[in-house]
């Protein structure tokens, strides 16, 4: 049965046109491969996009191949690993601009770290962090320095959902259990396997000539270039938003999973991974942004959600919407897996 996407492509042209965005590029999968790919406006078919936070779960499928050779708990702790983690405190507040520091109530796991409930967060999307940098002047995950790592903890571990380094951490358990960095790790174990080829946390000058531009939009609604964009170089591959990639490279990926691992995990694991790994800890109502530059506010989905390891989860108690997702990109990436029609859509 072929794929209709003439819908798809209308959509993408019509939001360059109306200047919602100034390029834009989606694709369509299933579990055998490539149903349609379309990009419109500054976007072209080879067209380099930074992944941001679709990079988590591709280090999160370098975890569970770890996992899957015995070499990787999910329950063990992440300072069993990473002594460095233990000196991580909880954030309680602040006392005139002196931060309020404790020691947490238990110890972070490998499984917190996948489904985000390891205590860390995000300055852009948590009050107390944000202030945490702004009185100490300490860096940020996305100043390329490794030490942004090392902020403290914001909450108890095992006890709230928050967005933050988790995948970072986590791709630095995949570099000691391996010996190896996490973009050699990948290229030899998810890259390649998949044909991803364009696909890397240091892209060649060639690859960064195809990168799409960052625009922002200004008072008067239109775009303009922006500063935004992560620095050159980095210290560490970070596994929570480093990657660059083609939209058709994260298909392939994407594919992978909806053909139950094929080339990169075993069926158990793919079907395990996608199950709810939160159990009573429930999404907020609202991530509020901290930075609007970076991200705007994010209300919760008026349906039932949860998250796997690595992945967003859709109740598949609600037919229309039962998907999951790795988590979104702030540079304007998504994708969805759909986990009815084994089906899938990538955008960037």
């Amino acid at each position: 049965m072929s794929f209709n996407g003439s819908a798809i492509k209308a959509l993408l042209e019509g939001a360059v046109s109306k200047g919602s965005v100034h390029g834009i590029a989606a694709v369509v999968v299933d579990r055998s491969g490539l149903l349609f790919h379309h990009a419109a406006g500054e976007a072209g078919e080879r067209t380099m996009f930074r992944n941001a936070s679709m990079t988590k779960a591709v280090a999160t499928t370098a975890a569970l191949q770890l996992v899957e050779q015995r070499l990787l708990g999910l329950d063990a702790t992440v300072e069993s690993i990473l002594p460095e983690f233990a000196q991580l405190q909880v954030l309680d507040g602040f006392d005139g601009d002196k931060p309020r520091l404790r020691p947490p109530a238990s110890k972070a796991t490998v499984r917190q770290l996948m489904n985000h409930s390891a205590g860390l967060g995000y300055f852009f999307v948590n009050e107390k962090l944000m202030r945490y940098h702004q009185v100490t002047g300490e860096p940020n995950p996305l100043s390329g320095l490794k030490r942004s790592l090392s902020v403290p903890l914001v909450n108890d571990p095992g006890t709230t959902w928050e967005y933050g380094v988790n995948t970072d951490w986590l791709g630095l358990i995949v570099e000691k259990l391996s010996g190896q960095n996490l973009s050699s790790y990948l290229e030899q174990k998810v890259y390649g396997p998949l044909g991803m080829n364009d696909s890397t946390f240091a892209p060649t000058a060639e690859q960064r000539d195809r990168l799409l531009r960052v625009m922002q939009r200004q008072g008067d609604g239109k775009l303009a270039p922006a500063n935004l964009d992560l620095p050159p170089t980095s210290e560490w591959d970070a596994a929570g938003h480093g990657s660059y990639g083609t939209a058709q490279d994260y298909g392939r990926f994407v594919q992978a999973w909806l053909n139950d691992g094929a080339g990169i995990l075993e069926p158990p694991t793919v079907q395990m991974a996608l199950q709810d790994h939160l159990g009573s800890i429930k999404l907020p109502e609202l991530m509020k942004s901290m930075v609007p530059e970076l991200s705007n506010d994010v209300p919760a989905l008026p349906v039932p959600q949860s998250w796997g390891l690595g992945f967003h989860l859709r109740s598949p108690t609600c037919p229309a919407c039962a998907a999951a997702e790795p988590p979104i990109g702030l540079a304007s990436s998504t994708p969805t897996i759909g986990s009815t029609a084994r089906r899938a859509s990538a955008a960037s």
